[in-house]
Parts: C-alpha cells; structure tokens; sequence
C-alpha cells in the first residue's frame, strides 16, 4: 500500500520521537540500522522529512536528527505519508489503471474507494505520539 520509501519514513519519524522523548538526536546510519533502510535512501528520506517540518536536523558534533517533544502528539501519519508519497494514495486506482473515477470504474472502484477513505480517516487520526509510546511500552515493535 505505501511505497518503499514511505514505509522507512514512517518507521524513522517513530523511531526519532522515540529518541527524542529520551532527549537523544539520532544520526542517519543509526536511523538506518534500526529501521533496516540502505544509509544513503534512508538519508533522502530524511531530507525530505525535514522539508515538511515533520523531523528536525541539527548539524555539528552533537547533531542528528529530533522531534520537539511538544509537537509530537501534534504529527499526524498523514503528514508524514504525504512528505514521501504525496497524497496518491488517496486517488490511485485499485488496479492500476490510468483512468479509473465514477464515470469510468474499474471493477473494484467502489470496493477500493472504501479501503482509500478508511486508510485517509486512519491516518489523519492516528499521531506520532501514540505510535511512539507503543514502542516505548513495548507493545509494538519497528523490527523483530
């Protein structure tokens, strides 16, 4: 459902709110090896991040990447898909097909419209915060 990318970029934004909730910035190859990405795609995705304000790199010594704490619980899952993937996946096709709307459905439009609304509503509802504190209480996990 979410490219590549994305999912390395959600699983990166989780992984830095946790470090950030201890007060630690994260370097990009500690990112990388956490989330199991290839340092250099992982350090576009980052780039990208920063680009839409949902993480924040520090340059120097003590650099790295972090979340202020105050606006973690402000981040949606939203935000962070669009900063990677943009919002397409909210209006592809289930099929794959290049024309594909009301007007000229594919056969599983309407099924697949359902899926994309419950996925929007999802991500626009769930914040960083309550992905981060899974971690942290160990009731979820970025990699087995």
């Amino acid at each position: 459902m979410f490219s590549k990318a994305c999912e390395y970029g959600i699983k990166a934004t989780i992984f830095i709110a946790t470090k950030s909730y201890e007060g630690i910035r994260v370097s990009p190859k500690e990112i990388a090896q956490e989330i199991n990405s290839p340092q250099a795609f992982t350090a576009k995705i980052l780039q990208a991040l920063v680009k839409h304000n949902v993480v924040n790199s520090v340059k120097g010594a003590y650099g790295g990447f972090e979340i202020d704490v105050k606006d973690i619980s402000h981040i949606k899952l939203s935000q962070i898909v669009n900063a990677i993937d943009g919002d397409s996946i909210y209006k592809g096709c289930g099929l794959g097909l290049e024309k594909c709307d009301e007007n000229h459905p594919c056969p599983v439009h309407y099924k697949f419209k359902g899926v994309r609304d419950e996925l929007k509503y999802m991500l626009e509802n769930t914040n960083l915060e309550e992905l981060a504190k899974n971690i942290t209480s160990g009731t979820s996990f970025l990699k087995i």
